[in-house]
């Protein structure tokens, strides 16, 4: 099904203006871009175009209230400044499975919201990981006892063993 046709029918006979939530998951993109999606949906907050052979944003329209765009299994390689600009208050964003190669391509997204949260949530993520390293370095001690109290008890078998003999 085209994208124009899925849009049509995700609206179930209501106006694009009180739209929220979109969902085009699996339609067929014609030539790469975004069709049927455009200015009149001011009130959309979630935007799914997973897997839609989507390969350009180009022809996004200004949605500035979208929070939540997913654009994952899609051939987006390049573009994404076009994010910062129509979607400004985007705070979740799915790039993967697409076909994006370096970290220069998502520098145009760093002044965004979304970002500045990212760094902040960096932080926090931080903090987990030296919790597990702490949680690991402990499992690995004890793991270690384990081994030592195995190899004294070997060698202490291994000497009753020898007396016998």
């Amino acid at each position: 099904m085209e994208m124009k046709k899925k849009i049509n029918l995700e609206l179930r006979n209501r106006a694009p203006e009180e739209v929220t939530e979109l969902v085009l998951d699996n339609c067929l993109c014609v030539n790469g871009e975004i069709e049927g999606l455009n200015d009149t949906f001011k009130e959309l907050e979630f935007l799914s175009m997973a897997n839609v052979e989507l390969s350009s944003l180009a022809r996004l329209p200004s949605l500035n209230k979208l929070r939540k765009l997913e654009l994952s299994d899609n051939i987006i390689s390049g573009g994404l400044e076009v994010l910062a600009e129509k979607c400004p208050n985007l705070t979740y964003l799915n790039l993967s499975g697409n076909k994006i190669k370096d970290l220069s391509t998502v520098e145009a997204l760093m002044e965004m919201k979304m970002m500045k949260r990212k760094r902040k949530m960096k932080l926090v993520h931080q903090k987990n990981m030296r919790k597990r390293r702490r949680k690991r370095k402990m499992r690995m001690r004890m793991k270690m006892k384990m081994k030592m109290k195995q190899v004294q008890s070997w060698e202490r078998e291994k000497r009753k063993w020898a007396s016998h003999t």
